[in-house]
């Protein structure tokens, strides 16, 4: 097996088992977004949303199918699941690319003339490798990239007010040695993998480096292990 199918394969397994509460955060993000287009002019055009990090889309098909989109994007680092992302979305009635890139380098990038302004940007377990004034620099780009009254949906696992990053991988590692639909040894891999890679924002210090963006922020859900929460974040 590649070390990309078994990356893949472990992360199926966590997600089919729903243990980052995938399930729950879905709903919620559905919930936002149909809640945001009920409330839109009925004469305003249909939007543009870009899944930044998009990985296989995970859990989000069934939604992205009933919305009434104009175009989606799908943007990931990883060239590999974009044809998985677009097998798993299927055909739906609006255009659609699926592009390799960095969340990043996308927010800070001038946008493209031809490409429309974005309305809708949603993030989903991507935004936490981002280390240390990376994350203040992605909001800054965002809020420049976002169309006036559009929402940007932030799902994540973040620290806990005042939490270092040691004891929150303590606290995480300690977690994922209880999940039993995976071998011993595939939860080291998750382990290895978080302890290297993982930085996760603390709460209250990213609400603030999000209003010194020009954002309003709110918390929409969060889940029952005091990591994984939506954040979402309209333009002040």
């Amino acid at each position: 097996m590649t070390f990309f199918a078994r990356h893949w394969s472990t992360y199926r397994r966590v997600l089919d088992n729903d243990l980052m509460e995938h399930r729950a955060l879905t709903a919620a993000v559905g919930k936002t977004i149909e809640a945001w287009l009920s409330r839109r002019d009925p004469r305003a055009p249909a939007p543009h949303l870009v899944d930044l990090g998009c990985g296989d889309l995970s859990l989000l098909p069934p939604l992205l199918r009933r919305l009434p989109l104009a175009s989606f994007t799908g943007l990931d680092m990883n060239a590999a699941v974009l044809p998985l992302a677009a097998e798993a979305l299927g055909p739906v009635p609006f255009p659609c690319r699926f592009l390799e890139g960095d969340l990043l380098a996308w927010a800070e990038a001038a946008p493209e003339p031809e490409q429309p302004p974005v309305d809708l940007l949603i993030s989903s377990f991507a935004i936490h490798h981002l280390e240390g004034a990376d994350k203040g620099r992605f909001l800054a780009g965002c809020r420049r990239r976002l169309a006036p009254g559009g929402l940007l949906l932030w799902a994540d696992v973040f620290r806990e007010p005042g939490e270092s990053r040691d004891t929150y991988v303590a606290r995480y590692s300690a977690r994922v040695q209880g999940w039993e639909p995976l071998e011993p040894e595939r939860r080291q891999e998750v382990i290895a993998h978080l302890s290297q890679w993982d930085h996760p924002a603390e709460r209250e210090l990213i609400e603030q480096e999000a209003q010194a963006a020009g954002w309003d922020w709110r918390w929409a859900w969060q889940g029952r292990h005091r990591a994984e929460a939506l954040a979402v974040l309209r333009p002040g």
